[in-house]
């Protein structure tokens, strides 16, 4: 039985063109769909893979990128795994942590050598110290270069010493603030070494003043009963009640000195003028390492000299016990 045709449709069995498959919309019951269905499918699905690739214009950055990738790709660097890399590194672990405790024990054998050092040559100046004024004393050092270089040498660049404040030798109330630069401590014949300069400031309270002429000056100065200064006349008067004693502290021949100008009282000027003499005598002449006065000022608290030395030799124990010690 033949179907029925459409208007216009040609019969295809009679040799006319075959019908269009998209007007197949529904296909026959159990059969597979047309070959062609499947090949529109894949027209209609967007190309993937190589193909979309090789497709696209490559721009020439992009070209130069695709020829190093290969090319580093082809050849790796000779680089090291993680594993190799982790065994290098857990390697050098305990090297580095021995060069630390090397270092450690180093710093702190030299920090302990500086103290041992720092305190052993302290305790030394200053028992030479307190022997030399007869009185309590602290000395710093200088730092540069380190104190440890500095003890070892025997060369020290700066030394500082002062002292308490009770007395300088005889003089009582006097205190001392004493400089000392480029101290050598060599042996040798003859001294304990040499000290390139030393300056001083000595200190005598009013009250040290009267209590030092009354202790060294018997006959004369138990009489004292007070001491006063006038700084702008630049004079020390010693009071003994009704009598005074007007003198003027000056500086003769590197010897501090008091010049009596003025008594009062039944006392002779040159017989007071002699006993000051012997006292200061004294004084000058227990200066140790070649130490001179420069200058004396009077203030309101007492009397100040400024004392130095240069390139002075230091004694050895035969000719001053104070230091033997060095």
């Amino acid at each position: 039985m033949t179907p029925p045709q459409r208007p216009g449709q040609p019969d295809w069995r009679g040799g006319g063109p075959p019908p269009d498959p998209t007007t197949q919309r529904l296909p026959s019951v159990g059969r597979p769909e047309p070959p062609t269905d499947q090949l529109r499918a894949q027209r209609r699905s967007p190309p993937t893979g190589p193909t979309r690739k090789i497709r696209r214009a490559q721009s020439p950055a992009d070209a130069m990128a695709t020829q190093k990738i290969p090319s580093a790709q082809a050849s790796p660097s000779p680089s090291l795994t993680g594993t190799q890399e982790s065994a290098r590194r857990g390697s050098r672990r305990p090297i580095i942590l021995i060069a630390v405790i090397v270092l450690a024990l180093v710093a702190g054998g030299l920090a302990g050598a500086e103290l041992f050092a720092r305190h052993r040559a302290d305790s030394i100046l200053v028992a030479v110290a307190e022997c030399v004024v007869e009185d309590g004393a602290s000395v710093a050092f200088g730092v540069n270069p380190p104190f440890l270089w500095q003890y070892l040498t025997g060369d020290y660049t700066n030394i500082s010493v002062t002292t308490d404040g009770d007395r300088v030798q005889s003089a009582n109330g006097m205190t001392a603030e004493v400089s000392l630069a480029d101290v050598r401590l060599h042996d040798s014949a003859d001294s304990k070494g040499t000290i390139g300069s030393l300056d001083a400031t000595l200190s005598w309270k009013s009250t040290g003043i009267k209590d030092t002429v009354a202790e060294n000056l018997p006959g004369v100065g138990n009489l004292v009963t007070g001491v006063r200064t006038d700084p702008p006349a630049g004079t020390v008067i010693l009071e003994a009640g009704d009598n005074n004693v007007t003198a003027k502290p000056v500086v003769t021949d590197g010897d501090l000195n008091l010049e009596v100008l003025e008594v009062t009282g039944p006392l002779p000027k040159d017989a007071v003028q002699s006993a000051l003499d012997e006292l200061t005598k004294k004084l000058n002449d227990n200066y140790p390492l070649g130490i001179h006065a420069d200058s004396v000022e009077v203030t309101g608290a007492g009397v100040v000299g400024k004392f130095s030395s240069q390139n002075a030799s230091i004694p050895n124990e035969d000719a001053n016990p104070c230091f033997a010690g060095l």
